[in-house]
């Protein structure tokens, strides 16, 4: 997986793990309300038709309260309060039944063949004993009491809230029930909006996390084209700085072989040929034998003077001492080089150990010491240089400063034209893990290069 993908999945997914969570607290919460509705709805419903039974049964009581009340428990007045309950009913499955205490149906408007027979032991779809349980409630005070009964309109058992009184004098369990299929309906139709709107809400969520990822994928992706610009802008712009250091140094190079070396072998060749015609004249003119012993004297002088121009030209190029000796001699050798040249007083120390320092970090050092003194040389116009060198907790911190008259280091660093040396110096120490850092004022310029071993 490539860098701007990781960035892109690092940013896309804390956003989808907290879209998921929010979308499971909210279904959860939604669950949890559409639960309490539910329960609210249902509450309501029963609390209606409780209302609604008692109601019922206490306008039945009254309808014979005559007849209970008179004393009477001859057949004739039973037979009469059958016939005024039988005839009392409300909507299609709305009616009254009588039991007496043994569980004898006495009178059933709706199923008729119930009649004369005895359901004591009659049970629902659940196993609930329904008769029994309707007499216990009727014996206890009376009550709501839940169970399944055919629904004549349908001739499916349904369930049924019943509402039954005790009429003890005549032995009688009086009742009335309202069948509960349309709550049960309505709830499950709040149940079916519920599921919807929960459904919906989950899906809104899902749209705005997709949008969400898509926008911040979006972004990620315009961001690692601006940024993959940016780098290649900066890659040509090292390239250009890279290709016009080395045409430097080869123009260094090339005006060191010919205004040193080119003529002073040139001066050589002149001098060896002088000798030898010297040296043919030797014959005729005995006294040419001691003018060309010191032609061939001088030659050999510059040809010293050449060989210590290569050396110069291939230290400069890459210091035996620094794979010699160290970074430490070869620092100190550089600043002894640099007096004699410009013969500018500097003064180098070193402390500590630098052995450990990979051969690439003291390369770089090295490399930045050479600027360093490069560019004090041409534009500080110092008095006085200092070098240090110090090695201690596993790291290695170059420190160079003069007395020159400063620069402005931010300008420098940015300016297309100028300062190439400074952003060497930076670029070496951002490749290796190191940390660079100058400071000028018209006081001065210090320089820090600090690495570290492991680097």
């Amino acid at each position: 997986m490539k860098l701007r993908q990781k960035v892109i999945f690092l940013a896309i997914t804390p956003l989808i793990l907290a879209l998921c969570a929010m979308a499971l607290a909210v279904r959860h919460q939604a669950n949890v309300l559409a639960q309490q509705q539910r329960d609210t709805i249902q509450q309501a419903y029963l609390a209606s038709k409780e209302a609604e039974l008692e109601h019922y049964v206490t306008l039945a009581t009254h309808s014979i309260q005559r007849l209970y009340q008179s004393g009477r428990k001859d057949q004739a007045a039973m037979d009469e309060a059958k016939r005024i309950l039988q005839s009392l009913s409300f909507g299609d499955d709305g009616y009254f039944f009588i039991y007496d205490l043994q569980g004898n149906a006495l009178m059933h408007p709706r199923q008729p063949e119930l009649v004369g027979q005895n359901l004591w032991e009659l049970k629902d779809q659940n196993g609930t004993p329904t008769i029994q349980r309707l007499l216990k409630r009727a014996q206890s005070g009376g009550g709501y009491e839940r169970y399944y009964w055919v629904k004549p309109s349908s001739h499916q058992p349904a369930p049924k809230l019943g509402y039954v009184v005790l009429l003890k004098d005549w032995g009688w369990m009086m009742g009335t029930g309202i069948y509960l299929d349309d709550v049960d309906r309505a709830l499950a139709k709040v149940d079916t909006q519920q599921r919807a709107n929960i459904q919906s809400t989950m899906l809104w969520i899902t749209g705005i996390a997709i949008a969400a990822a898509l926008v911040v994928a979006g972004a990620g992706v315009a961001l690692n084209i601006s940024e993959l610009r940016v780098a290649d802008a900066k890659l040509k712009a090292l390239a250009q700085r890279v290709v016009e250091s080395q045409e430097e140094e080869r123009a260094r190079l090339s005006r060191d072989l010919h205004d040193g070396i080119s003529q002073w072998l040139v001066s050589i060749k002149l001098q060896i040929e002088a000798g030898i015609i010297r040296l043919g004249n030797v014959q005729a003119r005995p006294d040419q034998c001691g003018a060309a012993q010191g032609v061939f004297e001088h030659a050999a002088e510059q040809l010293n003077n050449v060989l210590g121009e290569v050396r110069r030209i291939s230290h400069n190029l890459r210091p035996a001492l620094l794979d010699d000796l160290g970074l430490a001699a070869a620092l100190s050798h550089l600043a002894e080089e640099f007096r004699l040249s410009s013969a500018v007083p500097i003064v180098f120390s070193a402390e500590g150990s630098t052995d450990d320092l990979p051969e690439v970090a003291n390369t770089v050092l090295f490399r930045i010491a050479q600027e360093a003194l490069t560019n004090i040389e041409r534009h500080a116009g110092a008095g006085h240089i200092e070098i240090s060198l110090t090695g201690a907790d596993r790291a290695v911190t170059l420190r160079i400063s003069d007395d020159g008259h400063g620069f402005d280091a931010d300008s420098i660093a940015v300016h297309p034209k100028r300062g190439i040396g400074l952003r060497n110096m930076m670029e070496r120490m951002e490749a290796i893990g190191g940390e660079f850092s100058i400071s000028s004022s018209p006081a001065g310029t210090v320089l820090l290069a600090h690495v570290s071993n492991e680097s």
